[in-house]
C-alpha cells in the first residue's frame, strides 16, 4: 500500500510552485513538507523559489536604478547557474 505522504519529486515541485502563489491546500503543503524532509533536491528547489519570490516582491515594491537592476540580474544569473546541470 502506498503511503499517503509519499509523493514524487515532480508532484513536490508542483506543490512548491503552487504554495509560492498561495494556491496549495493545507494537505498539499503537509505532503510537500514531508517529502522535503527526505529529498535534498526538493528542499533546494523550495529555497530557490523562496529567494525568487522575495526578489520579485522587492522589484515590485519600488522603481529600481540601473545599478540595482544590474545587481539583481547578476544575482539571478548566479543562482540560476548554480542549479543548471
Amino acid at each position: 500500500m502506498k503511503n499517503k505522504f509519499m509523493i514524487s519529486c515532480e508532484e513536490s515541485g508542483h506543490i512548491c510552485d503552487k504554495a509560492q502563489y498561495h494556491e496549495a491546500s493545507l494537505w498539499e503543503k503537509v505532503k510537500f513538507k514531508f517529502h522535503a524532509l527526505i529529498c535534498k533536491v526538493c528542499r533546494q528547489h523550495s529555497k530557490t523559489n523562496g529567494k525568487l519570490t522575495a526578489l520579485i516582491k522587492k522589484v515590485k515594491s519600488k522603481n529600481l536604478s540601473s545599478t540595482e537592476k544590474d545587481t539583481i540580474k547578476s544575482s539571478f544569473e548566479k543562482e540560476l547557474n548554480k542549479h543548471q546541470h
